[in-house]
């Protein structure tokens, strides 16, 4: 994620807004989004978006170049976006995200582009479909992913290539980092799995800002829970270990006594005979 993609979310971005720490969303204007598809309600309109950022990173080739880098990974940050506003617009369906991806993915328009240019994908729902773990993901996570991706998304935009202002977003550097560890820390956080591969690109990207930024805090490496098992685990080796030890010296110990005790029994008896024999 660069400044120039992250400026292409903007608009995007504006969508939510925060009054008084009162998340909300709101459609402005739908000139740009609503030539092509119907806009008459508020899932239409953000399908509307969704479409067109869509287009702004895969349309073609060329987009996929310039304006994403490349960068197929931008999808999860298209997604965890859909989702948080989703999640913002109150709907009479049991699951909106499921509804919405009924409704609206499976149409031909997510799959009329052709994106052959990208190796094993046919249009805008392969793409969706490879990163779908993302819109069945607990809101709570949700949250705090957009949260993470709009904090580093302001520090991409505001942070400039000499690095002369990196001051200016410490503070925002440090949520990033806060955001993160949160999010490092929870269960579905398993090596290999999507949401592990999720954090990596989060992390990827936080990384290259630090590059410019090197005064900005560094990101946990694992997780504290599986160092604290590590530990425990360690623990538990070196107490099963102490034990046999123990267990087989106490067992030479007692075979030491029983012989020095038959070695005395031996004695006594010689003295015996020896009395014997005398008397």
């Amino acid at each position: 994620m660069d400044k120039e993609a992250c400026k292409t979310f903007t608009p995007l971005r504006n969508v939510i807004t925060n009054s008084d720490n009162v998340i909300s969303y709101r459609f402005a204007d739908d000139s740009d989004y609503c030539t092509d598809v119907e806009c008459e309600n508020d899932t239409d309109r953000l399908n509307a978006r969704c479409l067109h950022i869509f287009d702004e990173f895969f349309k073609n080739k060329s987009a996929f170049e310039t304006e994403a880098k490349g960068n197929i990974y931008i999808v999860q940050y298209i997604l965890i976006w859909l989702s948080y506003v989703l999640s913002l617009i109150e709907s009479n369906e049991a699951d909106n995200r499921e509804h919405f991806y009924n409704t609206y993915i499976k149409d031909d328009k997510y799959n009329s582009n052709n994106i052959d240019y990208i190796a094993g994908y046919k249009g805008y729902k392969d793409l969706i479909d490879k990163n779908n773990y993302i819109l069945s993901m607990d809101m709570s996570i949700i949250s705090k992913l957009y949260d993470a991706f709009s904090t580093l998304c302001d520090i991409c935009i505001g942070v400039d290539a000499e690095s002369s202002n990196c001051d200016n977003y410490l503070e925002k550097s440090k949520r990033f980092v806060e955001i993160y560890d949160e999010l490092n820390e929870d269960y579905n956080n398993v090596k290999g799995s999507p949401y592990n591969q999720l954090l990596s690109t989060l992390s990827n990207d936080y990384n290259n800002l630090k590059t410019v930024c090197n005064g900005f805090p560094s990101l946990p490496t694992y997780p504290r829970r599986l160092i604290i098992k590590n530990i425990l685990i360690s623990i538990g080796f070196i107490f099963v270990a102490v034990s046999i030890f123990l267990g087989i010296a106490y067992k030479y110990s007692l075979f030491g006594f029983r012989k020095r005790f038959q070695k005395q029994k031996l004695r006594e008896k010689i003295k015996n005979i020896m009395k014997k024999m005398i008397h």
